[in-house]
């Protein structure tokens, strides 16, 4: 092998090496916005997380006031009716 096909070989190899290089941190690179993205995709979730809890306590809430509401105008209507059959019972014996 002469000097100049030895120094070709290894200025081959030299350019495959700074190729395989720069190949290695374009990944380097890109592992990292990956994991920044990640990161940001696990805080996300985490709050939204919180969020739905949050939202469903006060759902929770909500529909309990909701039945007691129900409950009560049941019973504001149960004693109307039973106001109004005394009103008409009272009539009644008065004519």
């Amino acid at each position: 092998m002469s000097d100049t096909e030895l120094q070709d070989g290894l200025t081959a190899a030299s350019a495959r090496f700074d190729r395989a290089l720069a190949r290695l941190d374009q990944s380097v690179q890109e592992l990292g916005t990956r994991m920044r993205q990640h990161n940001r995709m696990e805080v996300d979730t985490q709050r939204l997380v919180h969020e739905r809890a949050r939202l469903a306590t006060e759902l929770d809430k909500s529909a309990a006031r909701a039945k007691r509401l129900d409950d009560s105008a049941h019973d504001v209507s149960r004693r109307l009716v039973e106001a109004m059959e005394t009103v008409r019972s009272v009539l009644a014996k008065a004519e």
